[in-house]
């Protein structure tokens, strides 16, 4: 028997649980039709909903129908539990999307086919309420193609030419079937539904079970079931405890099987096993030893389940693409005791993540995150109901969020005494609505993999805000560029510090904005209040699409800040005498129409925010101290990577920089810094003079100096330059953005620049290119145009490399090793060769290379 789980969605009194107990009892399945004005749907069981006649909950029930079987959800269609009916999306095999045929598409019908192309749902739409006056199916039908997809075609005749033609349409395949035969047939109609090339549409009225049959006909038909799996595999969609029984896991079963007694593995490494298995129908459940796929079903047992989690060969977490904007503090009213109450809000929380509830330490309050006021009233109901607690809420609050409109690079240091970490992160603005996504680019030869790692772990372990008031920042993309740790100093929560630093710091140096919530609006009055509808709209800095009048009412559609829009609904219904209708969906979030007054009104201090600080700790004299974010470029130990920091100097510039580095005595004051680091981590350097106030810096300027002399030198002339090739190219952006496509490419560049560069300066260059990662490779050497270009063996790495063959040659030979990696810089001055980062060493090229051109030019 074909199994299917088919999901219900629809605006709010679309007649969305009247279609639900329309198709259940058409089926057999139960033996009285219930309504939602009665107050005796099958579905509808909690209190709270058939009070107020709408669903609160998404509900399961289970019939068969023919040769298969389906497992039936029933999601919420207010916008206040959007989430809940978002949550229920990710294990639906196909979805059924109610439309009224009278108020035709409007703005959460929208939302939720948003949601729907997200999740990639088939989906099946039921034009209701065709009894009723003004109906008119073909007008219905071209609102919705007009509104959601060209691809919605007419199922209610599927013999006839027309059909044919306009299901041919829609997909090739069909189109080459439909030439070739002059119709099509159900095998491709239903692979074309399954790929959400054709969105089938049906007409009738769900309160007179008028087209109910075709509408189940037509799932049966034109349906596929998922491909089989092996090895068992799961997604949550729900937690929930009724009344003060277990734990309730739901989950779809997506590719084996589950048994009772089975174990399932948690995020930390530990199991928990399955204790009963639950298929429920309405409030009434059947228990079961297994569950095969395609099983919708509840299991206890499980405790750290949270709804959107994998199990099995389901991996990761599935993010809601919906939030909450608003929210309320918490209001104790029978004097329970503040930690109770937050531990009671922390279970509701586990069960509905998008409630975010928060402890403010500074307010001493709860606070916690809703859609609006009708999800409040049942959340006071739910905890009084379940844990005996009386509770209010305080006014509503927006939920303002950040983000950057340029590209920055942030540093964060951590460097107290016997502690360090250093992480680069790249800030690049995201599009609206991606929220924050989390990457790494850098080496592993830079740092190692698993505190690259560490680093992305630290990034998603907590909700970062921005430097404007506060809020949490979104629309990012961050990624993990540079850093550094050190073999016996560096422990885990070193790079904590620095990468929440490092993020800060980026904030603090980038441009920031401020975006709040937006609702997409329908809002229909009588034509005579067209006028002050429209001045109200712009007046809350809402944008309009042009209005549509059929001569007695109006429709205006748009969308406006929640802040402005969220309690028009009141004054609609004043002006318009009760005869006006406004209806709200979350559109996302977009930048703020009053940024000024909401920062200014937030009073927040970036720089006094102790729980997220901008500023990095360096490490001086043997104690740590604290180094302003605008302060901590003059002293990172890693250049900057991004190529704005690493903009090429004028020519003039470059020529100064290079007579500057001509000068060993500015080398070596360059150099006192990582001496002190050296000195820090190995050990004070001896000295040759038993002087105590001999400068070694001076020793070694003098010795610098006595080389020079060519009779009383040791050294045959010849200066040595030795090039970490990955290091460079990583360093240099023209070379890096060259790499990311053809890193051959960028080897061959630097190959040509070095070659221009030796002959200008007559001198020996070395270039290193790690080759340590490739099994059984022997050392190899090659000779370009005079340059020699070394590839490591296996398990050697360029720095190894550079390290002995700078001590060998600094014993007869004058010796710059160019590299920014920081602990080779160190090692480097064991050798008694100089050191030349790879940003500097750019300046340099550039400076021999406008040289070389005013040569030619003058020569010409």
């Amino acid at each position: 028997m074909k199994k299917i789980v088919i999901g219900i969605l629809a605006h709010v009194d679309s007649g969305k649980t009247t279609l639900s107990e329309a198709m259940l009892y058409t089926s057999g399945s139960i033996g009285k039709l219930g309504r939602v004005d009665h107050r005796d749907s099958f579905l509808d069981t909690f209190r709270l909903e058939r009070e107020r006649g709408i669903t609160i909950f998404s509900k399961q029930a289970v019939f068969e129908r023919g040769d298969v079987s389906f497992t039936l959800l029933d999601t919420p269609g207010h916008v206040d539990f959007s989430s809940e009916a978002e949550r229920t999306l990710q294990v639906l095999d196909y979805a059924v999307l109610v439309i009224s045929a009278v108020d035709g598409v409007q703005s959460h019908t929208v939302t939720l086919w948003r949601l729907l192309m997200k999740y990639r749902v088939p989906c099946f739409i039921f034009i209701n309420k065709m009894d009723q006056a003004g109906a008119d199916a073909k007008a219905a039908l071209e609102d919705i193609k007009t509104k959601l997809s060209a691809s919605c075609v007419d199922f209610s005749n599927t013999a006839s030419d027309a059909f044919y033609e306009a299901a041919a349409l829609c997909d090739e395949k069909l189109l080459d079937e439909y030439y070739a035969s002059g119709a099509v047939g159900d095998e491709g109609v239903a692979r074309a539904v399954s790929e959400r090339a054709i969105f089938p549409c049906f007409f009738g009225s769900a309160l007179k079970l008028n087209g109910v049959d075709r509408l189940l006909d037509g799932i049966c038909r034109y349906t596929l079931e998922a491909p089989r799996r092996e090895g068992f595999a799961a997604r949550v969609f729900k937690i929930a405890q009724y009344d003060r029984s277990d734990r309730l896991t739901f989950i779809k079963v997506t590719g084996g099987s589950l048994k009772v007694r089975d174990a399932i593995a948690a995020p930390d490494g530990s199991e928990e096993k399955i204790s009963q298995i639950r298929v429920y129908s309405g409030d009434k459940f059947t228990a079961l030893d297994r569950a095969d796929q395609g099983t919708v079903c509840a299991v206890t047992g499980l405790s750290f389940t949270r709804p959107g989690d994998g199990l099995g060969a389901e991996s990761g977490t599935r993010r809601p693409l919906l939030e909450p904007v608003l929210t309320y503090r918490v209001e104790i009213l029978d004097g329970t005791d503040p930690n109770t109450v937050l531990s009671r809000f922390k279970i509701l929380e586990s069960e509905d993540p998008q409630l975010n509830v928060e402890w403010s330490e500074r307010l001493r309050e709860i606070r916690v995150r809703l859609m609006g006021e009708i999800q409040l009233e049942v959340l006071r109901t739910v905890v009084e109901q379940r844990f005996g607690i009386r509770v209010g809420f305080g006014v509503g609050n927006i939920i303002y969020k950040e983000t950057i409109t340029d590209t920055v690079e942030g540093v964060g240091h951590f460097e107290p005494l016997r502690h360090y970490a250093e992480v680069h992160l790249l800030l690049r603005p995201g599009k609206r609505g991606s929220g924050l996504v989390f990457r790494s680019d850098c080496r592993e030869d830079q740092l190692d993999r698993n505190w690259q790692r560490l680093v992305l772990t630290h990034l998603a372990e907590k909700q970062h805000v921005g430097v404007l008031c506060g809020a949490p920042i979104t629309d990012m993309e961050i990624t993990l560029v540079a850093g550094k740790a050190h073999v016996k100093h560096t422990e885990g929560g070193d790079f904590r510090q620095a990468t929440y630093r490092a993020l800060r710091q980026g904030l603090r140096c980038a441009h920031s904005i401020l975006l709040e919530p937006v609702y997409d609006f329908t809002l229909t009055v009588p034509a005579d209040c067209l006028g002050r509808a429209t001045s109200d709209i712009s007046r809350m800095s809402g944008s309009i699409d042009p209005p549509q009048n059929d001569g007695t009412s109006a429709t205006l559609t748009g969308s406006a800040p929640v802040s402005e829009i969220a309690d028009y609904a009141r004054e609609v219904a004043k002006y318009t005498l009760g005869t006006g209708s406004l209806s709200l969906s979350p559109k996302g979030y977009e930048p703020c129409h009053n940024e000024e007054k909401i920062v200014a009104a937030a009073g927040y201090d970036c720089d006094a925010d102790l729980e997220n600080p901008c500023d990095s700790v360096f490490c001086s004299h043997g104690a740590g101290h604290v180094v302003k974010w605008n302060e901590v470029k003059d002293h990172m130990h890693i250049p900057f990577v991004h190529g704005a920091e690493n903009a090429a100097a004028p020519a003039a510039q470059n020529k100064e920089k290079l007579k500057k580095l001509r000068d060993e005595k500015d080398i070596f004051a360059l150099d006192r810094e990582l001496m002190s680091i050296f000195e820090r981590t190995y050990g004070p350097v001896k000295r040759r003079a038993p002087d105590a106030d001999v400068d070694p810096f001076r020793e070694r300027e003098r010795a610098a100096e006595k080389a020079r002399r060519p009779v009383k030198s040791k050294l045959d002339g010849t200066e040595y330059l030795l090039v970490d090739g990955y290091n460079v190219i990583f360093s240099w952006p023209h070379l890096k953005e060259l790499a990311e496509e053809n890193v051959d490419a960028a080897r061959a560049k630097l190959t040509n620049v070095l070659c221009n560069y030796r002959g200008y300066k007559k001198c020996e260059v070395i270039l290193v290119f790690d080759a340590y990662k490739v099994k059984g490779s022997l050392r190899e050497v090659e000779n370009v145009d005079g340059i020699s270009i070394v590839y490591t063996k296996e398990a050697e790495t360029a720095d190894t490399y550079i390290e002995k063959a700078a001590y060998d040659l600094s014993k007869k030979h004058f010796v710059r090793v160019v590299t920014s990696d920081a602990l080779a810089q160190l090692i480097i001055f064991g050798s008694g060769a100089l050191r030349v980062s790879s940003r500097e060493f750019l300046d340099e090229v550039r400076a021999v290379e406008e040289e070389i051109r005013e040569i030619i030019a003058t020569a010409l």
